[in-house]
């Protein structure tokens, strides 16, 4: 081989080379809506805090009304939208071109102004991405989209009686991809083989609350459990956890409304430290905050000897708390931010975003101790936590965000109801 085209083509490897490390470089996995641990966190450092919503790095418009979260995978995005009135998971390179589509029955477009057919996060493990609709689709989809299989739980389980629109995410177990449903009638908890969809367990889940209380918007969390892979569920003003292998109930915790407020839905998602669980009740957008610490250990019912704490000046109804370097964080509802101690419920300090009319419901991020709280109207906030609460900027995107962010190298995924924006410097 002549010396001049040897030395041609080690250049143009070093090129590609180059290009690949670039591409890997641009996302990071973030196989489920509120990240790898659950935590609503990231170690990533150096994102962007400033940006106009007109000069991002790209943004992709969709043809429908979503609010679910994206994740991401290998450098590849995975979101949900609808499609000429289908429910729909669309693939998008980390450029946010797109990759493939695919689409399933009619969409079930929601009746809440921050709803919408596709409030479920997707989520995946790294064979398949596992997407739910309010349509009631259960699907799983290999990487390069082809399906490999769907059902439909409301045509097998009946309809949600869900006063608002459906919340609830699909989550991964070892073996199963786990639905909850938590309403006024037949609750239940339920698994599905993550290679069939066949049913593996489906237990009941039913308690007696005042009106509404029976209603669940959370998503389960898949912790460790007395060695066992467990899930804990919260609803029905109930934690419970149960056997992820066999859904069978080993630990329950009540007494969250021992004065019987009526109209108290559980929203936010649980977070954990250690062996301590978080609860996040009340209606703290109407000025009714509840916050508990209960440790997880023990069995059968825990309600008198678990509870570690409990506050009524400070909590959240929609934003999911955070667990970032240990601690606690919490944007509430009208923008009051605190930091405090899981282990004994005590504040840390407190911070607030500006005043607004509007209210924050996407759950914030922390990426690198930089807080990202984006609020219904569409304007992402941004603070400095790493030291006390310190505002640094206002970003409006333009349309209503009720995703959370995303994290990536040098860059966010922000989720608009009609577009997705990736902003970074």
């Amino acid at each position: 081989m002549p010396l001049i085209r040897l030395l041609a083509l080690l250049a143009l490897a070093v090129v590609l080379s180059a290009a690949n490390v670039a591409s890997a470089e641009k996302l990071a996995d973030w196989p489920k809506w509120r990240g790898p641990n659950d935590t609503g966190s990231s170690p990533l450092v150096d994102l962007p805090t400033e940006w106009d919503a007109e000069k991002v790095l790209w943004k992709t418009e969709f043809s429908g009304k979503g609010c679910s979260t994206p994740i991401v995978w290998h450098d590849a995005i995975y979101v949900t939208a609808p499609i000429d009135g289908k429910d729909a998971l669309i693939a998008l390179d980390a450029d946010g071109k797109p990759l493939w589509n695919v689409q399933f029955g009619g969409e079930n477009p929601g009746k809440h102004r921050n709803g919408s057919g596709c409030n479920a996060s997707p989520t995946t493990d790294g064979k398949h991405v596992f997407v739910y609709f309010k349509s009631g689709t259960l699907a799983a989809v290999d990487l390069q989209g082809k399906t490999a299989w769907e059902t439909n739980l409301v045509e097998r389980y009946g309809p949600d009686t869900l006063f608002w629109d459906h919340g609830t995410s699909p989550v991964l177990t070892q073996d199963f991809v786990v639905m909850a449903r938590m309403h006024q009638g037949e609750s239940w908890l339920a698994a599905f083989d993550k290679a069939t969809g066949e049913l593996a367990w489906k237990v009941a889940r039913n308690y007696e609350t005042p009106v509404e209380c029976d209603h669940g918007y959370s998503t389960p969390v898949v912790i460790e459990f007395q060695g066992e892979e467990s899930l804990l569920t919260w609803g029905g003003e109930h934690l419970t956890i149960h056997n992820a292998k066999t859904g069978k109930l080993v630990w329950s915790c009540g007494g969250f409304n021992p004065d019987g407020n009526k109209l108290w839905p559980t929203i936010a998602t649980p977070v954990v430290v250690g062996d301590v669980a978080v609860i996040a009740y009340g209606r703290n957008d109407r000025g009714i905050p509840r916050l508990h610490g209960v440790r997880l250990q023990g069995e059968g019912d825990v309600t008198e000897t678990n509870r570690l704490w409990d506050r009524d000046d400070i909590g959240t109804f929609v934003p999911s708390p955070i667990v970032y370097q240990d601690k606690i964080y919490l944007v509430g509802d009208k923008g009051k931010v605190t930091c405090f101690d899981p282990a004994t419920g005590k504040t840390i300090w407190e911070g607030a975003f500006p005043k607004h009319r509007t209210n924050y419901y996407g759950s914030p991020l922390i990426a690198g101790g930089i807080l990202y709280a984006p609020r219904e109207d569409g304007v992402v906030l941004v603070a400095d936590i790493r030291d006390g609460f310190k505002l640094l900027d206002e970003n409006d995107m333009g349309e209503s965000v009720i995703a959370s962010p995303v994290p990536g190298p040098g860059r966010l995924l922000i989720r608009g109801t009609s577009t997705l924006f990736c902003v970074g410097k």
